[in-house]
């Protein structure tokens, strides 16, 4: 690619900007669920792992019963609420699970483009314009679903926000940016987003890369721990692992920063990788902004 900007580049760069918007959004409304209230969060590809994050820090906050889905492999099971995450609010699966549940339980959409058909089609909607984004790679959209989501189980985002600030801003590393492979860990509600890392690298550069729980690492996966290869851990990592992982010659990253932040770093690790290689990051190969099947 040549030297100009993309999008995926201006979207990221904006999100301390709208995580304070969302948290502002999250103040002023009671869409989402109710405390106790029995629910399950879906979604797609992000959407998914963004729910995965949120429907931990729900249950753990006590809020109440929480489970994510990927919207094709939701079961028919019964819940207070259903919370329909999709950037686009076209994704099939989706609209698909929403058309099904009609009249069974409660459905509430977070959305970004607030002229698709999912607001028509819940309960009750969130529409966050200011999130979307012409990219096919999510960046700004996820976070800010996410930080919506914390915000609403009473989470002040002033640090978060400052943490999301200093990601930007810092200088990338050209070992992290030149790396071979990246695994990427965490625990509890950063467990989602260590998916969300590991597919951005893929989607925007095409980079090798895995994710897992942190405890589960040492059950396997580290056997491909090796020099000019990153373990990157989102949020404190089980004691000793990155002993164990220096053993093995990998380098092991941990920023100390928030986790959503830290996600905000691998997002321009791989738009830099994307660039290096010639890539497109707003175009990646075999994607498209929206999966729309056909009937």
């Amino acid at each position: 690619m040549s030297g100009e900007l993309t999008y995926m580049e201006t979207e990221l760069r904006t999100q301390p900007q709208t995580w304070a918007r969302a948290a502002d959004l999250a103040a002023s409304q009671s869409v989402l669920p109710e405390r106790g209230a029995r629910v399950a969060v879906v979604g797609c590809g992000t959407s998914w792992f963004i729910a995965q994050a949120y429907a931990t820090l729900r249950e753990r906050s006590g809020a109440g019963i929480t489970d994510a889905f990927s919207a094709s492999e939701m079961p028919d099971r019964d819940y207070d609420a259903i919370v329909a995450l999709t950037r686009s609010g076209t994704t099939t699966e989706v609209l698909q699970l929403v058309e099904r549940m009609k009249g069974r339980t409660k459905l509430i959409g977070v959305v970004g483009d607030d002229t698709s058909p999912l607001p028509g089609m819940v309960d009750a909607a969130i529409t966050m314009p200011f999130a979307d984004e012409r990219s096919v790679v999510q960046t700004r959209f996820a976070t800010t679903a996410l930080a919506l989501f914390r915000a609403s189980l009473g989470e002040d985002l002033t640090p978060v926000i400052a943490d999301g600030e200093r990601a930007i801003a810092e200088e990338l590393d050209a070992e992290l940016v030149n790396a071979e492979q990246y695994t990427f860990i965490g625990t509890g509600w950063s467990i989602g987003l260590t998916h969300e890392a590991a597919l951005k690298m893929r989607e925007a550069s095409q980079s090798w890369t895995e994710s897992y729980p942190a405890m589960d690492y040492r059950h396997g996966p580290i056997a491909i721990a090796a020099p000019g290869r990153v373990t990157w851990s989102f949020g404190e990592a089980p004691a000793g692992l990155a002993e164990e992982v220096a053993r093995t010659g990998a380098r092991f990253e941990q920023s100390g920063l928030d986790p959503m932040a830290d996600l905000v770093r691998v997002q321009r690790v791989a738009l830099a990788r994307a660039v290096a290689r010639g890539l497109n990051p707003d175009l990646p190969r075999n994607l498209t902004r929206a999966v729309i099947l056909d009937a």
